[in-house]
């Protein structure tokens, strides 16, 4: 038996303290780990099923063996799989995942819980490009229509964004400020829109209407490639940021002591926030809910350590976002939905469920 004198000379040299400390860290990133490769597994299962899924309906093995054994499939299921099903899927993850980093860095930043990629008016401003394109049929530099329209979205997003920037970097890009300004274009944004929905002609206003409700119908390996690659130089510089992000959740003053430059983080983290948005949206269309909801989920599985944090959120959101493209298939039988209307559908209980969830948690 430890005698007192023999116990308190080991709490002096720090051994067993120190050996219960790093144990319990040991345990904590063991868990997150956990936790991450189960939302990897639940991507890709997903993505599987969201290939299986549709009017053909067709059977798991029958995927993957298209997709790691071709030859063994006649040329029709071959074309509804790797020409159809699967840039639909891959969309769905690529996208999915995007909307859910940026929601999470986004909530971060501005410490605010309902903050997702379309506080900022982002999604807004993309479709203030497409709808120019689609309504006045809009021609520059020769480009053809379903280049231009894309292309359009993405600038008008990066415009918008880069005017948020420079407009609270003036100000001092406090919290406030940055939340108004995105509010404040958001409205002003959708009543442009409006107001080129009433001047156009029943066709382009059946067109953008499509656009603000989010498809997939328009994906292609190349999209998901130049969405892909913006997510994965995104990702990093998000995750080389994780322990200041971290820090920033405990209150700015405490960041700021730390050493944190929190203005120049928050101009740099909505810079990255709208890259990733406007890549997301280009392609798709507006599709609401997943930068807003994904977050909370991961936040509820993994806490508030960025460095789980981050990836379990673009993980939640291509994990929801491949769900929705499941349920857009099979609601209506014979019909795809866009699968704007099912995130808009599934997002909003999910999301009132996470309030009551938390107000309860927080009566306690």
């Amino acid at each position: 038996m430890t005698s007192p004198s023999a116990g308190a000379a080991a709490n002096r040299t720090g051994t067993p303290a120190d050996g219960g400390l790093a144990s319990q860290y040991r345990r904590f990133v063991f868990r997150r780990v956990l936790c991450l490769a189960g939302l990897v597994t639940a991507a890709v299962a997903a993505l599987l099923v969201d290939i299986a899924s549709g009017p053909a309906m067709l059977g798991l093995l029958d995927v993957i063996r298209g997709l790691l054994n071709p030859e063994s499939l006649n040329a029709g299921t071959l074309v509804i799989i790797q020409d159809i099903r699967l840039p639909y899927a891959l969309m769905a993850v690529v996208v999915g995942a995007c909307l859910g980093l940026a929601g999470a860095e986004m909530q971060t930043v501005l410490n605010n819980p309902l903050a997702s990629p379309f506080t900022l008016g982002v999604g807004a401003a993309a479709t203030l490009g497409a709808s120019l394109v689609i309504a006045f049929n809009v021609s520059v530099l020769g480009l053809a229509a379903h280049v231009l329209l894309p292309l359009s979205a993405f600038v008008f997003a990066a415009a918008a964004s880069l005017l948020i920037l420079v407009l609270s970097r003036s100000l001092g890009a406090s919290v406030h400020a940055v939340v108004l300004f995105g509010i404040a274009l958001l409205f002003g944004i959708n009543a442009v829109v409006g107001l080129i929905q009433f001047m156009a002609d029943a066709e382009s206003v059946q067109q953008i209407v499509f656009w603000t409700m989010g498809s997939l119908a328009r994906a292609s390996l190349d999209k998901v490639a130049i969405v892909a690659l913006v997510l994965a130089v995104c990702l990093p510089f998000s995750l080389r940021n994780a322990w200041a992000m971290t820090l920033l959740r405990s209150g700015e003053e405490q960041a700021r002591s730390l050493g944190i430059r929190v203005e120049r983080m928050r101009l740099v983290v909505l810079m990255r926030v709208s890259l990733l948005t406007a890549a997301a949206m280009c392609f798709v269309g507006e599709i609401g809910f997943i930068g807003l909801v994904a977050p909370h989920i991961a936040r509820l599985m993994l806490g508030e350590d960025h460095r789980f944090l981050l990836p379990g959120s673009a993980l939640a959101g291509a994990v929801l976002l491949s769900l929705s493209s499941i349920a857009s298939k099979l609601l209506v039988p014979g019909v795809v939905l866009p699968v704007g209307i099912v995130t808009a559908l599934v997002g909003i209980p999910l999301f009132i469920t996470l309030i009551i969830g938390r107000s309860r948690r927080a009566a306690l």
